[in-house]
């Protein structure tokens, strides 16, 4: 049975209180990702879809790990208290994932590498008869990267061992270099990843209903599946200016207060 809608939309509200607070703490950081994808990470990890400690989670881009740090702090997988150590030094939550991060399976920082890795554990488990699932978390912008798209032909290959591996795309057309369709075009991204044969859901990513029922109706017995869960970088927050770099936010004292009284808000 799934989560109420309300239920999962005030969690990734959390996700992004959490976030924003991390992030001031110096001022700048990786809260785009997390604005982006705050929706994306409740429905996954509050939604009970992600069975922790058997199902496996690839974290693709490293610098999404704000999320996970905030979904974690929110659920009780992690101290809230250790959310304010987040990018300082010695601390275990890095501004960009590591092999030391917790509660994931593998985190990459070169980007395009987390959709080998995620084949890799989804067909180890087929060939244990496991009965995991595997969910990789992929970003557009590292959609430009060769090797994501050497994976997915490959998943689609071994299709009939892959049935329960997930894609779930960030499609925020945020990157480093700016808009992603003004560095290299992506689209049509579903007719792309359906041309590799694979199966494709679209669905709005701050929907947490969508991407409840779209994860929820997959069969695990078909092809690889692959969620494009298509956001906004700032998360459609109305405090911040829609010209701030989505990719790595610098926010003054003022911009800081706005926001976490937003978010704040949110959940009153």
């Amino acid at each position: 049975m799934l989560p109420e809608t309300d239920t999962l939309a005030r969690l990734a509200a959390r996700i992004r209180l959490h976030a924003a607070r991390m992030v001031a703490i110096e001022g700048f950081g990786y809260l785009g990702q997390a604005l982006s994808s705050a929706e994306i990470f409740a429905t996954l990890f509050g939604g009970g879809l992600l069975r922790m400690g058997r199902d496996r989670f690839v974290l693709s881009a490293g610098h999404y790990v704000i999320a996970l740090y905030a979904v974690a702090g929110a659920l009780g997988l992690l101290d809230p208290q250790e959310l304010d150590t987040y990018g300082r030094n010695g601390s275990r939550l890095e501004a960009i994932g590591t092999e030391r991060t917790p509660l994931v399976d593998l985190v990459c920082g070169s980007l395009g590498q987390g959709l080998s890795g995620a084949i890799g554990f989804a067909l180890a488990a087929h060939l244990e008869g496991a009965g995991r699932d595997t969910y990789a978390f992929v970003s557009d912008g590292e959609m430009e990267e060769g090797q994501t798209w050497e994976a997915a032909m490959f998943a689609a290959h071994q299709r009939r061992r892959l049935g329960r591996l997930v894609v779930i795309i960030d499609a925020n057309n945020s990157q480093v270099d700016g808009p992603v369709s003004s560095v290299t075009t992506l689209e049509p991204l579903a007719q792309k990843w359906r041309a590799f044969g694979w199966r494709v859901t679209e669905v709005d990513g701050h929907d947490v209903g969508a991407l409840s029922a779209a994860l929820a109706s997959r069969s695990s017995d078909a092809e690889p599946f692959a969620l494009i869960a298509r956001t906004e970088v700032l998360g459609r927050t109305r405090s911040l200016p829609p010209t701030l770099d989505g990719h790595f936010i610098r926010l003054d004292p003022t911009q800081q207060r706005a926001l976490i009284a937003e978010l704040e808000s949110a959940l009153a």
